[in-house]
């Protein structure tokens, strides 16, 4: 059972009211027309939701994980893309917040609170789950570094006001010879690929990033030479609990979908909900989501406490599980619906499509499940 405090309680009733009257109006249109919703940036960074999880001595409210995995739930209810822009934003943060000099915080966090976006760029196109294939280099030249390389896939690239970036600064070192640097929109040397045209999660961007001799002060750098590798591991224990929250939510927003139809739509002279058919595929789905969002939960409440036992273990557990059930439960849902589900009138075709990725991103499902088993046989 989890009790949450009055505030906690008032902030997920604000989100609530937001993504209903706010995002869930304009989510179809957005995902039509493949456009980045500036307006819902506003919308969080107004009401303290951009970043949730900064202090508040830099101006955030210092939401936990689990606040945060709620928050993103009841967005992801009608907009995955929406979410994924917090998901985003809390990816390329998390590096700064937990690895970087208190100058860097100071000079970084604030401007996030208040709507500058952040991104995260690790994958490289030869460098997805291998990771330690990256390419990208960092050669220190005086109280600088020359980045050369590229990035592929980024979530908010384009439009992020920093970027966290990952490069080797000692490649014979494999991964002890990381490093990630903080990268400011507009320097020399950062070069805007495309945007990429997505079958789901059509509201926010992924981009591809070159960098030709691209200088960045040592001053950026965020802990020591060789920290990025396990900076990384960090950012992706987080992120698979943050995506398992927005999977979890994904599935409800269908489920709410199926139920509301279900009762109304008339066939044989009674609504389907009467037919054992249609109660048993939904008492499935109703039953896995719970599953899922406990074992988010749980991952999240880990991250809470700093509980490193099981923790590798239980974020990839709970983001394979949601967003394997994400994708059942979307997919089931257009069934249920019929004909009418198949079409974009109902968000139920979007939901199904923005489900595929979060089974791929923050790490494919299958690598989900390889940590897991090394988790159970170490």
């Amino acid at each position: 059972m989890i009790e949450l405090t009055d505030e906690q309680k008032m902030t997920i009733e604000t989100v609530k009211q937001i993504a209903r009257e706010k995002i869930k109006p304009r989510a179809a249109e957005i995902d039509a027309n493949r456009e980045f919703p500036w307006e819902t940036v506003e919308i969080f960074t107004k009401n303290g939701l951009l970043t949730p999880l900064i202090p508040e001595k830099y101006g955030g409210i210092g939401a936990g994980f689990l606040l945060f995995s709620m928050i993103l739930e009841e967005i992801s209810k009608v907009c995955a893309s929406s979410a994924l822009i917090l998901i985003a934003q809390a990816d390329g943060v998390q590096p700064i917040l937990c690895g970087g000099s208190d100058e860097l915080k100071e000079r970084y966090l604030p401007g996030f609170v208040n709507g500058k976006l952040a991104a995260f760029a690790a994958t490289e196109p030869g460098a997805g789950s291998d990771i330690q294939s990256m390419r990208t280099r960092a050669v220190r030249r005086g109280d600088s570094y020359v980045i050369n390389g590229q990035k592929c896939f980024i979530t908010n690239g384009s439009v992020a006001d920093v970027i966290t970036l990952y490069a080797y600064t000692d490649p014979d070192k494999k991964a002890k010879g990381m490093s990630v640097f903080a990268v400011d929109k507009g320097s020399k040397g950062l070069i805007y690929g495309k945007d990429e045209n997505k079958m789901g999660m059509r509201g926010c961007i992924n981009s591809e990033l070159f960098f030709e001799d691209l200088s960045v002060p040592e001053k950026n750098r965020v802990g020591d030479e060789g920290d990025g590798f396990l900076s990384m591991m960090k950012a992706f224990e987080t992120g698979r609990v943050l995506t398992a929250s927005q999977a979890v939510g994904l599935a409800q927003g269908a489920i709410d979908e199926a139920v509301s139809y279900a009762k109304q739509r008339i066939q044989f002279g009674r609504p389907i909900a009467g037919f054992q058919a249609i109660q048993f595929m939904i008492a499935d789905m109703v039953a896995n989501t719970e599953a899922a969002r406990l074992l988010t939960y749980k991952a999240a409440t880990y991250l809470d406490r700093h509980e490193k036992k099981d923790l590798a273990k239980t974020c990839s557990m709970a983001k394979f599980l949601a967003s394997d059930n994400a994708m059942k439960v979307t997919t089931d849902v257009v069934q249920v619906m019929g004909g009418y589900g198949y079409m974009k009138d109902y968000p139920v075709e979007r939901m199904m499509r923005d489900a595929k990725l979060i089974q791929i991103y923050t790490g494919t499902n299958q690598i989900m499940r390889l940590v897991t088993a090394r988790e159970i046989f170490k």
